[in-house]
């Protein structure tokens, strides 16, 4: 059956109260054809995780209903594995002790602060480079970056394609291995494979379908503009790292304001909504900003170093590669489901971005 993962907003909640909870949605599960398998109780911020095996997501909330009347606010499917690599467990923590009353009692967050690292495609490195040397490269970088996440107490949850996530559920230790990773990575390497890293956090379940998948994205948009070589954090890690520990390694780290990191998140919001349509130009774009072309010139040129034109076709291109990676379509089909109305026009823009033309980029993957 599938899993289920939800959020609970409750309020002034304490681990006793979610232990009789997830105790009654025990003694009800057989009737929905449910299993409860654990839950996370987050007190400081009012929210509750449920993980449950369903035949459905209206089963899970039929459960809930009856069981003791807390509704989930939203549920998302997930993988067992997905699950236990972000936070560690899929299960109730072993050694919980059982209290008087035969209740497991117990109060862990899922929040976690997620290291994600970013870099040039290995495609095109190994067209620049040669598979070989590609090859040595990334598996001396995935090594050392898989080493110092483990001492830093973080758990891998991807290291493939164009980069990793990691979770730690300390900022420090987040921050700590970001820093190890920047200082052991040859100097040479990072500019070579143009490696990023970013660090945000956030909890397993909000507006996204996909576990953490909010948090993933602000740390993939912040990368995205990262143009320094430092860490970039997210706000809300930054406040929550110890200020002596920012200024401390300010030439390591940096940061962008709560205004400018919800409008970067609204930009790459309406790039991500309409790359594939061929009509969405610089004006439909100032449109859905509510920005004059001048402000949205100033903006883009701040994140990207990019016109708003040139951010459209390079976004479009780099969705391209995604499309020809997880597709392997032909270039005609891959030219109008990226937004480009010319094939032609197409290759000639990605052998300008990328150096190589689209038909060689398949045959590399293809071959």
């Amino acid at each position: 059956m599938p899993i289920y993962m939800d959020i609970h907003h409750v309020p002034g909640a304490e681990a006793l109260d979610l232990a009789q909870a997830h105790q009654k949605d025990l003694l009800l599960q057989d009737r929905y054809h449910c299993k409860s398998r654990t839950y996370w109780l987050d007190e400081t911020r009012g929210v509750a995780f449920c993980l449950i095996e369903a035949p459905n997501e209206h089963a899970v909330e039929e459960m809930h209903q009856n069981a003791h009347g807390f509704m989930p606010y939203k549920i998302i499917e997930v993988k067992n594995e997905v699950v236990e690599s972000f936070l560690g467990r899929i299960h109730d923590p072993e050694e919980t002790e059982i209290n008087e009353s035969g209740l497991k009692v117990f109060s862990e967050s899922a929040y976690r602060i997620l290291l994600v690292t970013d870099h040039i495609d290995p495609i095109l490195l190994r067209h620049r480079l040669g598979t070989a040397k590609t090859d040595e490269m990334m598996a001396a970088q995935n090594k050392l970056i898989r080493s110092e996440v483990a001492a830093g107490g973080g758990r891998m949850v991807q290291l493939a394609g164009r980069g990793s996530i990691s979770s730690f559920s300390s900022v420090s230790q987040a921050v700590s291995s970001g820093l190890e990773i920047q200082k052991n990575l040859p100097a040479a390497d990072k500019k070579i494979t143009h490696f990023k890293m970013g660090v945000s956090s956030g909890e397993p379940v909000a507006k996204s379908d996909k576990l953490f998948g909010e948090a993933i994205q602000l740390a993939r948009n912040l990368c995205a503009v990262s143009k320094t070589g430092r860490i970039i954090l997210s706000s809300e890690v930054k406040n929550l790292l110890d200020p002596s520990t920012y200024h401390q390694h300010q030439k390591d780290l940096i940061s962008l304001s709560t205004q400018d990191e919800a409008l970067l998140e609204s930009l790459v919001a309406k790039l991500e909504a309409n790359w594939q349509d061929p009509d969405f130009a610089v004006s439909e774009f100032c449109q859905s900003m509510l920005m004059s072309k001048s402000q949205l010139y100033r903006k883009t040129i701040a994140f990207w170093d990019l016109s708003p034109n040139l951010l459209l076709k390079e976004y479009r291109l780099d969705k391209a590669c995604d499309l020809l990676k997880k597709h392997q379509m032909n270039i005609s089909q891959t030219t109008f489901d990226s937004g480009f109305t010319s094939p032609s026009y197409f290759s000639k823009c990605f052998k300008k971005k990328f150096g190589i033309l689209p038909a060689n980029y398949l045959s590399f993957l293809q071959s």
